[in-house]
């Protein structure tokens, strides 16, 4: 394995960081006690001594439930019936109105561009700015460009408004698990970053209780009250956000060695010698990382090992999508067409999004047992098996109860996601992207779902509308096929991460070693050689 290395400058007190420079208290020896200090530090103990990073994380992931909350919006106002009066056209045919295949694809896929355009400036902007500074100014953004969809007159301007609103919405859903990665500790590192799924479930339950609450409404309030409920948050959400302390590894990106102190000293109740430690730690990391490879632009994702670390991350998030989340996740309009009125309709839809937040909550008991892949691909796994059912169903028969059945399933696969692979993909993002390039990977992996996102907004209402395709259940064939694609993705290509700190994770990508062989693994980053031995 070889010698450790032995730190070569004797460390110096914390209370004369101010007057010193960083190289003279930086040791290796404190790098390495830091080390051993993290992989060693229970549950309650990081909870113990960390619960201000902790209050700080989910102050930042929730600003997510505004995007959770339009997100099921949108598809759920496609059986609504006073919306679809107001932006859609009545259809002699099927003596009904509806909004158009192209319709239904177009008003979701523009607040998915937005979104798409939203994560690449927060990339940037979070880079040179920092997260508290981005955030802020997107609360701004948000409050604002509501008023475009609020007041929109016809579907033209209602797009408009769901593109602007999407550009904030990408800083949300990308700001969230880099800010969570990066304050918290190794022990509480897997479940902060899936509490931004709660966050999401979260909003999606609040807007099933108020489209179920307004849905024999027939004015016009009926879908403008719920846009207003969105100017809720922004208020609130910046006022606590001004006080939020910046991410110490931002800082110590930028060579603010001060700061980093400070931010640290704000998050944790640590003493002055486990502070000197644990800012040479993170400085080891992002001199690691120099050392194997450098750059934190887009670009550099795509270089050398860290080419790897971005499949993994774009490919977990691709296959929330490629799981048929767009069939599952606007299950209103889906259980309208299978013949359900649409008050029961929206009753099943309200009973889905309990079972996602429940399943979210109770991920985090699986996330103590489990490792990640082995979450992450049993709930792949079952999720395909599920898909199928409910598509041999719809194509055996399509009585009431044969309708009941497609839903009940439907149910399942919700609470199957949100159990697995709706949560864990967040961790999975959060830990595989390397320090310098996190914001860049995570922006990078969410619009790779925004994209899948798109395809699949742009198909399903084909499949489904009635004035299209109209395959009703035996969608699910389609979204079947693609979730047993991904199955065997991740059977060969995701590592387990949990219980490794950035260093450890680091050294596996930089050795090539194979995604089976992480878990058992032995790796030394603070020896002379950096050895890692594959078992």
């Amino acid at each position: 394995m070889g010698k450790k290395t032995p730190g070569k400058i004797e460390p110096v007190s914390a209370e004369h960081l101010e007057d010193t420079p960083p190289e003279k208290w930086l040791s290796v020896t404190d790098a390495h006690n830091a080390f051993t200090a993290e992989r060693s530090a229970g549950l309650w103990e990081s909870m113990k001594q960390h619960k201000r990073a902790v209050l700080w994380s989910l102050v930042i992931s929730t600003s997510i439930i505004m995007e959770g909350y339009d997100t099921a919006l949108m598809p759920s106002f496609f059986g609504y019936p006073s919306f679809i009066r107001r932006y859609g056209d009545y259809f002699p045919s099927i003596k009904e109105y509806q909004l158009t295949g192209a319709w239904q694809a177009g008003l979701v896929n523009s607040s998915n561009a937005g979104v798409i355009i939203g994560g690449f400036i927060n990339g940037w902007a979070c880079d040179r700015y920092g997260y508290k500074r981005t955030i802020l100014v997107s609360m701004v953004a948000i409050a604002a460009f509501l008023f475009v969809t609020f007041f929109s007159p016809n579907a033209q301007v209602l797009a408009v408004g769901q593109i602007l609103c999407g550009l904030p919405w990408g800083v949300f859903a990308t700001i969230g698990p880099a800010y969570a990665s990066e304050v918290c500790p190794l022990a509480l590192r897997g479940y902060l970053t899936v509490y931004i799924n709660v966050c999401w479930a979260t909003g999606q339950l609040i807007a099933s209780g108020v489209l179920r609450g307004l849905v024999n409404n027939t004015t016009q309030w009926s879908y403008r009250i719920p846009w207003a409920i969105q100017w809720v948050w922004p208020p609130f959400l910046f006022l606590a956000y001004v006080f939020a302390p910046e991410s110490p590894w931002w800082h110590l990106r930028k060579g603010h060695f001060r700061e980093a102190e400070k931010s640290l000293r704000r998050l944790s109740d640590k003493s002055d010698d486990e502070i000197r430690s644990t800012l040479a730690q993170m400085t080891h990391t992002i001199e690691l990382e120099k050392e194997i490879q450098s750059g934190s632009s887009y670009w550099d994702c795509f270089k050398g090992i860290d080419l790897r670390r971005t499949e993994i991350c774009c490919c977990a998030f691709a296959t929330q999508m490629l799981a048929g989340a767009q069939f599952a996740y606007g299950p209103s309009y889906f259980f309208e067409q299978a013949g359900m009125t649409p008050e029961n309709a929206y009753m099943v839809g309200i009973g889905g999004t309990a079972l996602e937040f429940v399943g979210t909550v109770f991920s985090w008991a699986l996330l103590t047992f489990f490792g990640r892949r082995t979450i992450f691909l049993t709930g792949i796994s079952l999720l395909t098996v599920i898909l199928f059912a409910i598509g041999i169903i719809s194509a055996i028969t399509n009585n009431t109860p044969a309708m009941w059945a497609q839903a009940s399933l439907c149910l399942i696969w919700q609470l199957v996601y949100s159990l697995t692979i709706g949560p864990l993909a967040y961790a999975i993002i959060s830990e595989t992207s390397a320090v310098r390039l996190r914001a860049q990977t995570v922006v990078l992996a969410r619009n790779t779902y925004n994209l899948m996102a798109i395809w699949c907004a742009v198909l399903e209402p084909y499949m489904m509308n009635p004035t299209a395709w109209d395959m009703k259940g035996k969608t699910a064939f389609v979204w079947g096929s693609t979730a047993a694609v991904m199955t065997v993705w991740v059977f060969f290509r995701l590592p387990e991460c949990k219980g490794r700190t950035y260093e450890e994770l680091d050294l596996l990508f930089a050795k090539k070693v194979s995604a089976r062989k992480f878990k058992t693994a032995v790796v030394e980053p603070y020896a002379e050689e950096r050895d890692v031995v594959q078992l």
